[in-house]
């Protein structure tokens, strides 16, 4: 079995409704297959806007249960090109009880779970309290045909701890979809996920949306990218303004090489921690 995952992410613009951005989504995971690709993210709240930039109740409508119709609706194209989708939604548990979630399927169509962003924003252009609870499924691996994949969404990156427990649990790809604007966050973008990488030795996929949608002034740069477990770009980075479909070659093989190298990473199992004290 060859180390080399060949790997895709997408970052686009809004289409304007639910239904055409769903297909333009079926279009991308069709090119990427065609390309190769074994495993595919798209980017955060997918189907929709970007709608935290406004507080209205009017897109809870955006929300759906997971597993539900967009889940089964990529399950079957998942097993149809044998691609592994990671699948960042509006989830509705209950009434009144809504996530950020991320679906996880694997490539034979099978549903493997999800996870929920934990660290939940508010502030202006963000105000995703409004539409959020803080996830409650902690940082799960899921273990697909392309090997150990997690999830981590936005505005989680900024925090170590989850970059952490996916590594403890063995990932060795983890995806970040984002809807991430201009300003400050420009230089963290090129910043924390390559750090995150070296820190936790596995590849990371960062995903961000492009463009300003009706709804407020945000300028969602792309710049999507792979970095890989020496935090080094695989390939180019993104465009900064244009949709633009990634596929890069992932070599798996270097995690193992990199853990090999660093005695730190001995270091830090979960029984390093742990010590027995005799009273």
């Amino acid at each position: 079995m060859t180390d080399i995952v060949r790997a895709a992410l997408v970052q686009t613009t809004w289409t304007g409704d639910k239904e055409s951005m769903i297909k333009a989504h079926e279009d991308y995971a069709r090119d990427a297959a065609a390309q190769g690709a074994k495993v595919i993210c798209f980017q955060e709240l997918f189907y929709g806007p970007y709608f935290c930039q406004v507080q209205d109740a009017a897109y809870y409508e955006y929300a759906e249960s997971i597993p539900g119709p967009t889940t089964e609706r990529f399950q079957a194209l998942a097993a149809e090109l044998g691609l592994v989708m990671v699948l960042p939604m509006y989830e509705k548990e209950q009434e009144g009880v809504l996530y950020n979630t991320a679906a996880v399927v694997d490539a034979d169509g099978r549903y493997l779970g999800k996870y929920r962003k934990h660290h939940i924003p508010q502030v202006n252009g963000f105000w995703e309290k409004f539409y959020f609870r803080p996830g409650n499924l902690g940082f799960p691996v899921f273990d697909t045909a392309v090997g150990k994949v997690g999830v981590y969404i936005c505005y989680d990156r900024h925090f170590p701890e989850g970059w952490r427990e996916l590594g403890l649990g063995g990932a060795q790809i983890v995806f970040n979809p984002s809807a991430t604007s201009r300003g400050l966050s420009s230089y963290l973008w090129q910043l924390e996920q390559p750090a995150s990488a070296v820190a936790n030795e596995y590849f990371i996929g960062a995903i961000n949306r492009v463009g300003i949608e009706e709804l407020g002034d945000d300028d969602f740069y792309g710049q999507s990218y792979f970095v890989d477990p020496e935090g080094k770009f695989v390939g180019e980075v993104g465009d900064t303004h244009n949709p633009e479909l990634i596929v890069r070659d992932l070599d798996l093989g270097l995690i193992k090489t990199v853990r090999e190298r660093w005695q730190f990473y001995r270091d830090r199992r979960p029984e390093a921690y742990t010590r027995t004290v005799e009273l």
